[in-house]
């Protein structure tokens, strides 16, 4: 008698998660973990109503604006149940403090010298989950930091990592350096267990701080934090961080550049996210001299573009304030008469600090 054929053994949730698992890794993601909507507790919207409430959030106004939608995945989305969360190493090969010693070189943050993250992790998480799509038959939803979703609280719980005494999430294999995305789905996913904190007695990251923006561990005042301060607010920066952000004119990688589980990171496999030469620091007096075409095409597909010339030029005018570079005294004095008001202030506040220097 012919034999019945015999039947493949059914594919357990592990199975799926392990295939899930082996393609990020293809599509080059560095950690990958899983977590359920329904494990997310009410803490999460606890800390974001009690940081806004204490008014921490500066003028990031889309934080209060989008709050309800940020406060649990099913807000963004009801039929969630599945989060599986990715990290993508940016480590980079040098250290990244080394430029705050030349005071005539611009400091700009590691994760924006090379193409802009959100292009890069959001084609990878778009491949990702059209993959899961069509191998599961669920629906999915790709999320990178643009959309209102809290992604560190999220892969801490999914096992990726912990959130550090900085708030950033701390990897014990790549230490600060991970972009983060998150990939809803409908897909019912076994979670994995989450990261234990492993900061220890450690403060490193609170310590080097040069505006003090971290009132406790695990808790940062935006309004003093020079990545807030040169990226976020569009306004006059006040006085008392000039002298601080020495010649930070793009974020700030301190507290996360001196975290020791950093000694484990490898640098980024990923070339799209290495440093371009001209965004390796660039010297301050040519990009205090750039107007707005040029400033946009020296940063196509790089995420300083996002905050503008006039931001960046006010930015790059605190720097040359404290660098006490005499050849920078006619370019400030140009920049006086500027048509941006906020660039023309910076500007004379520059030029007083070097003429008191001199």
């Amino acid at each position: 008698m012919p034999r019945s054929p015999t039947k493949a053994p059914a594919e357990t949730q592990d199975d799926v998660k392990a295939r899930i698992r082996a393609r990020a890794y293809e599509e080059g993601f560095d950690a990958v973990g899983f977590t359920t909507a329904d494990r997310i507790g009410p803490e999460l919207a606890e800390r974001l109503d009690a940081f806004m409430a204490l008014g921490r959030h500066g003028e990031m106004r889309w934080l209060e604006e989008k709050a309800e939608r940020r406060r649990h995945p099913n807000a963004l989305w009801p039929e969630a149940r599945g989060i599986v969360a990715l990290g993508l190493n940016y480590a980079p090969a040098k250290n990244p403090l080394a430029v705050l010693a030349e005071k005539d070189r611009a400091a700009i943050s590691v994760y924006a010298q090379g193409r802009d993250y959100h292009l890069v992790v959001k084609k990878k998480l778009k491949s990702l989950a059209g993959w899961i799509h069509r191998a599961f038959g669920q629906e999915v939803k790709v999320f990178v930091d643009t959309a209102p979703l809290m992604e560190k609280p999220l892969s801490a719980a999914a096992g990726i990592g912990w959130q550090g005494k900085h708030t950033n999430l701390v990897s014990r294999e790549f230490g600060s350096w991970l972009f983060l995305g998150v990939i809803l789905t409908t897909l019912d996913l076994p979670a994995d267990a989450p990261e234990s904190d492993h900061c220890g007695s450690c403060t490193n990251c609170l310590d080097i701080c040069p505006t003090q923006a971290f009132p406790a561990p695990y808790q940062l005042d935006a309004r003093r934090c020079i990545s807030y301060l040169t990226i976020e607010y569009d306004g006059v920066i006040p006085e008392e961080f000039h002298a601080a952000m020495g010649n930070r004119i793009y974020g700030c990688d301190d507290c996360l550049a001196v975290c020791p589980w950093n000694k484990f990171a490898q640098a980024a496999r990923e070339t799209a996210l290495h440093a371009r030469p001209e965004l390796d620091a660039p010297a301050l007096i040519e990009l205090a001299q750039l107007d707005d075409a040029s400033f946009r095409e020296r940063f196509s597909t790089n995420p300083v573009k996002r905050i503008g010339r006039d931001r960046f030029v006010r930015n790059a005018c605190i720097a040359l304030g404290n660098g006490g570079d005499a050849a920078a005294i006619p370019v400030l004095e140009k920049l006086c008469g500027d048509p941006s008001a906020v660039v023309r202030a910076h500007a004379r506040a520059a030029l007083q600090r070097l003429r008191r220097k001199a």
